[in-house]
């Protein structure tokens, strides 16, 4: 079984104390599961309370509770999700599990107020929350799940042309306080994806296991990049990610809130035998709480995985796969995930990508229990 050398972790924590946005390799890759696409030119987004990288199609970004700033709840990923909501001309169509950052609620009542087409699902648990009933109030339209499992997708689709999606709740403490993700995909093909699966709630009504597998592009290509996409519980989430991990030549990399799922554990555990380095970082209070963890089989199987140590959540549901692949979105690793809930999933096939969800593992990574 391999394990990550002493040298990794001093390599990690110079990295994270530079705050750097790109990662060196932590391994040599000797497969890759695509062929190679050119390198992706990537700008720094200049954020108070976060980090940011402009690649052109994609805008990526990562929450810093660390941030002097981060208290103040000002500086953090919202802000360029409330820019965008700002520049919408035609329709905002919202599907998350939670809302309570004002700028956010702000935007939506600005865009509603010119004329343009604001419309939400929501989890019913949440919906008497004081910015949702805002929003209602001010003729947004919000319909709730009514279920007893969760609507805990997190993603925004505006002008049919681009999606957000990722980890982050539209919260103060997901904003701020969390660990957190949020990619934003400029693509009419996602956009429809997404679409199609707002609708499903929106207008028909349908969720968690009421619904059925009807992604019109389960598979885009933007810019020489794959990315897969997937929605829960209809489209087999579950197997396919197992698929990608067996798939693993020479790494696998994970931040997860909430780790239940065994297909899943399984399958990471046994790569390890097979010399795949692993390590991972898993929310402190869910290991402490949930039954069937897979934290304890992984420490048993003497792996680098770690609970972790900041104050707020780590509330990533990331998985890197040879430095390569990035598997992310609202689907933590559970059954819940798999069989009750509404979920959104993205595998992404770019090496550049992969790199900066590395450099946010290092991040994380560096601040663990020990």
């Amino acid at each position: 079984m391999k394990k990550i050398s002493a040298q990794f972790f001093v390599v990690l924590i110079l990295l994270t104390a530079c705050d750097v946005t790109t990662a060196a390799p932590l391994s040599p890759l000797t497969v890759n599961l695509i062929p190679e696409e050119p390198s992706t030119t990537l700008t720094n987004i200049p954020l108070a309370a976060g980090y940011g990288v402009d690649g052109g199609w994609f805008e990526l970004y990562f929450t810093n509770p660390n941030s002097p700033l981060a208290s103040q709840e000002t500086g953090g990923i919202d802000g360029p999700l409330a820019e965008a909501i700002d520049s919408a001309k035609l329709s905002v169509d919202v599907a998350i599990y939670s809302l309570s950052l004002n700028s956010i609620r702000d935007a939506l009542l600005r865009a509603h107020d010119r004329g343009v087409q604001v419309r939400m699902v929501m989890e019913s648990d949440n919906l008497d929350r004081t910015d949702p009933q805002i929003l209602k109030d001010a003729g947004i339209p919000i319909l709730g799940d009514r279920r007893e499992g969760l609507m805990h997708n997190k993603f925004l689709v505006i002008d049919n042309s681009e999606v957000w999606t990722g980890s982050a709740n539209l919260t103060d403490s997901g904003a701020y306080l969390d660990n957190n993700n949020m990619i934003r995909i400029r693509s009419a093909k996602m956009a429809e994806n997404y679409a199609r699966e707002f609708e499903e709630m929106f207008l028909g009504d349908k969720f968690g296991d009421n619904i059925v597998s009807d992604t019109p592009n389960p598979r885009v290509m933007i810019d020489g990049t794959p990315i897969d996409i997937y929605f829960a519980p209809d489209d087999n989430v579950q197997a396919n990610f197992v698929e990608l991990v067996n798939s693993a030549q020479q790494s696998i990399y994970f931040m997860a809130f909430s780790f239940t799922a065994d297909e899943i554990g399984e399958a990471v555990r046994a790569r390890a035998e097979d010399g795949v380095t692993v390590a991972g970082v898993m929310e402190t209070e869910q290991v402490n709480s949930n039954i069937g963890t897979e934290f304890d089989p992984f420490s048993q199987a003497g792996l680098d995985v770690f609970r972790d140590g900041i104050e707020g959540l780590m509330h990533h549901k990331v998985m890197v796969i040879d430095e390569n692949i990035v598997i992310f979105g609202s689907y933590n690793f559970t059954n819940s995930a798999e069989t009750r809930n509404d979920e959104n999933l993205i595998v992404i096939y770019n090496k550049d990508i992969a790199a900066q969800f590395i450099a946010e593992f290092q991040r994380v990574y560096a601040q663990v229990q020990r």
